[in-house]
């Protein structure tokens, strides 16, 4: 018994199970080519959210498709340790429990960690389940994985001895939030509106005590005064020429700074001065690198002013700020304040405000490995990129790659495999075990004494991205095994799915590691998905309670009307503007679908002879669906997705249930023939494989109503349609007919003609149309006579499609005299209407000051009244 409502409810977790029993999803080396996507790791412990939905909807697609035409489709899923956000959860977790990170050993903390990721890890998986998702769950990867850790640290110590790894003092992004180092990238800089500062640097005499005059300095920050150790100028500027030798007075801190010239000063810019503070900001470090500056870091890790802040100590930056402007205020420091905008780093991951800190850190050299990862995008295209806008943002980062900081001042994530041996700052060893360091230490020191006690490891972890670089090779153990037979099977992959926001962070050093490791490519093209955006363009959030939640969606409006939804509004590379109405349509879509299934399965059966008018309708269906499947084809191989999805979706409502089944529906309580059934349920199933990818549920639930099958039946492993010639002229000759079907129902309505009512319809055909449609045509508008004439009809209503002209004949029903007045004024009318348009046409003035687009719509409506009037004077004439 067919349920006479799709229930998505009962129906997608039924299929999920069943597919899920039957291992579908699953995939090992065999004789098939391979077709392989990676999951772009979703934080371990993040829930499901709109980009989420869009992005592994997409990816469902392209695997499932891939099952479908043969391939071995293997989708490998998996989770990011995400060591900041996570770090930062499992801090505030201990913090809520009264415990601090600082009373815990590294070892302790870490369990801390891996208990809190599995209660709340992998709840995104489970989430994507519900969306239909068919990963390869077997092969589900976590980057904190045992042999996932043991491929990043093999990674680090390759590469350091190869010289790509050093260690540096450096001026690095400090997070204060997160109290750890950020890549450049890793820096969202945003334009805020601030303060400019013009404080007093009274200049000293030979004692040291401050004379009355003074230099005037800009800054955007005060707090950081106490670390300042020179005050700057540049050499030609006449105004500062007398300071040479000099040195000036840094305002409450007091000290004594020197006068320094350096041409990096710019002469027209605020006062010309600048207050060199070489911990706090990289220029400043340049100026105090030439001219041996003292360093002075006034901050904590946490940004609070330490002891060098004086009476400011263990306050905050921002409190300080304010409370400096008031003393320098009160004691006569500051002469004025200005408002000023200028773009403030940010953390990308704790939103909080950059502070440059100088420290050692370990760094990646980027300069060799970035040059076949240029090559490989923009020069040879063996990769490409979807859609290839996105080459320039690419290019331009690349180009302007600097050396990157792998080191993070965190506890979750992979330690880093650098062992120190004694106090110097090259005292250390780097090797993937602590036995192995001991062999390379005892060989550096010549001291065989040297236990692993007297080792201790680097307290830094490794960025996260150094872990999710290696994720297409390391998932397939390809790092520490790489001649096993599944890297070399899977790898390089197909296609790789993800947002163009982390194509440097992700997809550029991805493409690095391809080649260091495997000397290849890691995947062939790249399709960047759009942000999902409300209908209103605004980017969705929790604040502004415009992002819905993805799993009350699915329960609302079924998983496929979600999926629908969503891919309707998305086109490579361009934001989608969400509204859920989308969904709802996707909901109605899957109705249609359901309800044409059961109309057809509704039908009684018999042997009796196939009608014209069905053996055409099938012809024709069938070549549609060919001429279909060649542009869903296209649009795949160009990452049209949604472009695909339209089409199936064009043939399926229009075609399909508009014009098929109408075309060889029985007559009112007659059966319908056997050869025509068949060829329904047969085209019926190739629509369910085009649209399988899309709309799984639904399919696989229709798919078996249709007919009892085993578990190798499934449409899941069905094959998906071959493409076959077809014949172009079935299309247009039936493209032509549905407009002579559209002109008699237009007479019917307007004459009040029932359908039930036959008509006698003569054609003068002047296109010299084929006639293969006619069984059709007479069926579409109940037409008991179909004749071809050469001479005009009188006493009969008409019409035109092109030159072709349609006549039929007047019955007693209609009421000849009020028909001719009807058309009559019609006609006075428009003729009237077109005396006005043309009025304006041929007025001068009118035509030289108007838009041309108001011109050329202007011409439009003479244009169409004239065809309007040569129609009803045609209808006139042969009623008259």
């Amino acid at each position: 018994m067919i349920p006479a409502q799709y229930d998505a409810k009962l129906v997608e977790k039924k299929w999920y199970d069943y597919w899920m029993k039957n291992n579908y999803f699953h995939s090992t080396p065999d004789h098939r080519t391979p077709y392989t996507i990676v999951i772009p790791p979703p934080n371990v412990t993040g829930v499901l959210h709109m980009g989420h939905m869009l992005n592994n909807t997409i990816q469902d697609v392209l695997i499932r498709r891939a099952r479908l035409k043969g391939f071995n489709a293997c989708w490998v899923p998996g989770t990011d340790h995400a060591s900041i956000a996570t770090e930062a959860k499992v801090v505030a977790k201990l913090k809520s429990e009264g415990i601090e990170k600082s009373d815990l050993s590294r070892e302790e903390f870490l369990k801390h960690a891996f208990d809190w990721t599995e209660k709340y890890g992998g709840t995104i998986l489970e989430q994507l389940k519900q969306l239909g998702c068919s990963c390869d769950w077997n092969r589900t990867k976590f980057t904190m994985d045992e042999d996932m850790s043991a491929s990043v640290i093999r990674s680090f110590v390759d590469l350091y001895n190869k010289g790509y790894i050093y260690r540096g003092y450096r001026m690095v992004n400090w997070d204060p939030e997160a109290k750890t180092t950020l890549s450049d990238e890793e820096v969202i800089y945003e334009e805020r509106q601030g303060k400019l500062y013009f404080l007093k640097y009274f200049i000293a005499d030979l004692q040291g005590n401050a004379t009355s005059e003074y230099v005037v300095v800009a800054t955007t920050r005060p707090e950081t005064i106490f670390g300042d150790t020179a005050v700057c100028f540049h050499p030609e500027d006449e105004r500062y020429a007398h300071l040479q030798g000099k040195k000036l007075i840094v305002p409450i801190a007091n000290r004594l700074v020197p006068a320094v010239f350096d041409d990096y000063i710019d002469i027209e810019f605020g006062t010309g001065s600048l207050k060199v503070t070489p911990a706090h900001d990289i220029n400043d470090k340049n100026i105090g690198d030439k001219f041996n500056l003292e360093v002075i870091d006034v901050f904590n890790e946490d940004a609070t002013l330490n002891s060098y802040g004086l009476h400011y100590q263990g306050k905050d930056r921002f409190v300080v700020r304010k409370e400096i402007e008031v003393e320098l205020q009160e004691k006569g420091l500051l002469e004025k304040v200005e408002n000023y905008t200028n773009n403030v780093g940010t953390s990308e991951r704790t939103k909080a405000v950059i502070e440059p800190r100088l420290s050692d850190q370990w760094f990646l050299k980027m300069d060799e490995l970035v040059k076949p990862a240029i090559k490989a995008v923009l020069e040879t295209e063996e990769i490409k990129l979807y859609p290839s806008r996105f080459n320039n943002t690419y290019r331009h980062w690349l180009e302007n790659i600097r050396d990157w900081n792998i080191s993070r001042q965190l506890w979750w994530g992979q330690q880093i495999p650098a062992y120190y041996y004694g106090d110097g700052k090259e005292d250390f060893v780097v090797a993937e075990t602590p036995q192995q360091a001991l062999e390379l230490a005892k060989q550096r020191t010549q001291n065989e004494q040297l236990t692993i006690e007297h080792l201790k490891q680097d307290p830094d972890a490794l960025d996260t991205w150094f872990s999710s670089w290696l994720w297409p090779i390391s998932v397939f153990g390809g790092i520490m095994n790489p001649e096993n037979e599944e890297y070399k099977y899977y790898y390089p992959t197909n296609d790789l799915v993800t947002g163009p926001d982390i194509l440097f962070f992700w997809v550029a050093r991805m493409i690095f590691a391809g080649y260091e490791y495997a000397n290849q490519k890691p995947f062939t093209n790249v399709y960047l998905t759009g942000l999902v955006r409300d209908k209103q363009g605004r980017k969705m959030s929790k604040s502004l309670g415009n992002s819905p939640e993805p799993l009350g969606l699915i329960e609302k409006y079924g998983a496929d009307g979600v999926r629908v939804g969503l891919l309707l509004s998305s086109s490579a590379g361009n934001d989608i503007l969400f509204d859920e109405e989308l969904c709802n349509q996707g909901k109605s879509f899957a109705n249609k679908i359901w309800n044409a299934f059961r109309l057809i399965k509704g039908w009684e059966v018999a042997n009796s002879v196939q009608p014209e008018s069905a053996k055409v309708a099938i012809e024709w269906y069938e070549a549609k669906l060919q001429k279909t499947l060649v542009e869903i084809e296209d649009n795949f191989s160009k990452y049209r997705i949604s472009d695909a999805l339209m089409a199936i979706y064009k043939l399926v409502w229009d075609d399909f249930c508009s014009w098929f089944l109408e075309m060889i529906k029985p007559a009112y309580q007659q059966p319908i023939d056997k050869a025509t059934f068949d060829k329904a349920i047969e085209m019926l199933e190739a629509n369910l494989k085009l649209l399988h990818p899309f709309m799984p549920f639904l399919t696989e639930e229709i798919w078996h109503h249709i007919a009892q099958r085993t578990s190798e039946d499934a449409l899941i492993i069905a094959s998906w349609p071959e493409i076959k010639t077809f014949d172009e002229s079935l299309i247009t000759d039936f493209d032509f007919v549905t407009e002579i079907i559209s002109g008699i129902r237009t007479i019917r309505k307007e004459k009040n003609i029932s359908f039930k009512e036959t008509i006698t319809l003569k054609v003068i055909n002047h296109e010299k149309t084929s006639t293969y449609f006619d069984s059709v045509l007479m069926k579409f508008g109940n037409i008991v006579d179909l004749e071809y004439v050469s001479e005009k009809v009188n006493g009969a209503l008409s019409f035109r499609v092109k030159s072709n002209e349609y006549f039929i004949p007047i019955s007693g029903s209609i009421d000849l005299d009020a028909e001719i007045a009807k058309l009559t004024e019609e006609l006075k009318y428009t003729q009237g209407f077109l005396k006005s348009v043309q009025s304006k046409l041929q007025n001068e003035k009118f035509v030289s000051g108007a838009p041309q687009q108001v011109i050329d719509n202007e011409r439009k409506k003479e244009a169409d009244a004239l065809a309007k009037i040569t129609t009803l004077e045609q209808s006139l004439a042969s009623l008259q």
